[in-house]
């Protein structure tokens, strides 16, 4: 089994509906090379999320995006700069969404006046779907017992007839 390495992402990105689509193409590329496949979809579709409505409701675009992978749990967060966007109601559709696909979420304010969203994802370095073993194929010989050893005398003898070999090879 391969060993998971603790791994750090940051993009920072000036949010609009163009750059949404870019942002999870490259978050996707991310989680990828980490071997984390299975994540794709809801961490991307939860970033998308909060870009989409960061883009929607808030006056400044800039945005900070991070990933932490500890080997146990992928942690994204999402930075703006936007003191106007309230969390508890321009978001609050947004957070419902992140909460139901999430292991853990939150949201906490900066010393700047900004907030961060953050939410969780539980996975293991290197999952795969298990291999289903197969039935052997069937054989083309016969279970037959393995023959014993025949002394060559007994095959040199006078009375050398196959079922008399046979009895004396048992």
């Amino acid at each position: 089994m391969k060993t998971a390495v603790p791994c750090y992402y940051h993009l920072d990105v000036e949010v609009s509906p163009e750059r949404v689509g870019q942002v999870r193409r490259i978050l996707a590329a991310h989680l990828r090379f980490w071997d984390l496949e299975n994540l794709v979809e809801p961490v991307c579709g939860g970033a998308e999320l909060l870009l989409n409505a960061i883009d929607e409701h808030a006056t400044d675009k800039n945005t900070s995006i991070e990933m932490w992978w500890n080997g146990q749990h992928l942690i994204t967060a999402i930075g703006d700069h936007n003191r106007d966007l309230r969390p508890d109601q321009d978001l609050r559709a947004c957070l419902e969404h992140i909460a139901a696909i999430s292991d853990g979420w939150g949201c906490c304010a900066t010393d700047t006046g900004s907030k961060v969203i953050w939410f969780s994802q539980r996975a293991r370095a290197g999952e795969r779907v298990p291999l289903v073993p197969t039935a052997p194929a069937p054989s083309l010989r016969e279970g037959l017992d393995v023959p014993r050893e025949v002394p060559a005398a007994v095959l040199a003898g006078p009375a050398s007839t196959p079922e008399r070999v046979l009895e004396e090879a048992r």
